[in-house]
């Protein structure tokens, strides 16, 4: 594979941490750097770790990954993003979703990084027959997936004031996992 090929699979991959990023910056309405960091770090971690188990997973569950790995992300991405959405609607001491809670942070990086089994499947069938092999794209795209998750929160926190006012931060948030997961589902199913 090609090193452009990498940095452009990363850059795609990363995509969906960008805007999940962008939506929890808004949320959080100011610098919180623990669970900022701990969200890039879990982002950048995830999107690497995926298309390792995909890799390795090839042999055993290909037939079986490649065939759900999508209606597992629009299932998580919708039912987050529906939660986020209907707590829009409560009042600000009744909402429960919180991007500073490790739970939801996690729960996010799995959600955002299921797809990315499948490149590990990828990766397989392009001739990386071991570890040593794959250091490099799995490093370039759990830097790059860090990357996008920081400059994500940024943009949510730099202009998400000005739209939070008129805009349910939660609403938006919850109609982009919803859209994430969407796309997920129809990217894999038309093709």
């Amino acid at each position: 594979m090609a090193e452009i090929e990498i940095w452009l699979m990363a850059l795609a991959l990363a995509m969906d941490c960008f805007a999940v990023s962008i939506a929890s910056g808004i949320i959080f309405k100011h610098i919180v750097l623990r669970p900022m960091i701990t969200m890039a770090l879990a982002f950048g971690l995830f999107q690497a770790l995926n298309p390792l188990i995909g890799w390795w997973g090839t042999e055993h569950f290909s037939s079986v990954i490649e065939s759900v790995d999508h209606w597992i992300a629009f299932a998580i991405l919708a039912i987050l993003g529906g939660k986020m959405i209907l707590e829009s609607f409560k009042e600000e001491e009744q909402r429960r979703f919180n991007p500073r809670r490790y739970k939801v942070i996690f729960t996010l990086a799995i959600a955002t990084s299921i797809d990315a089994l499948a490149v590990g499947i990828s990766f397989s069938c392009m001739g990386y027959k071991d570890i040593m092999t794959l250091a490099y794209p799995l490093s370039i795209i759990g830097i790059v997936s860090f990357i996008m998750s920081i400059a994500g929160l940024a943009i949510g926190l730099r202009f998400g004031k000005g739209i939070a006012k008129r805009l349910k931060a939660e609403l938006l948030g919850g109609i982009i996992l919803v859209g994430i997961g969407v796309k997920v589902l129809l990217e894999h199913t038309l093709g």
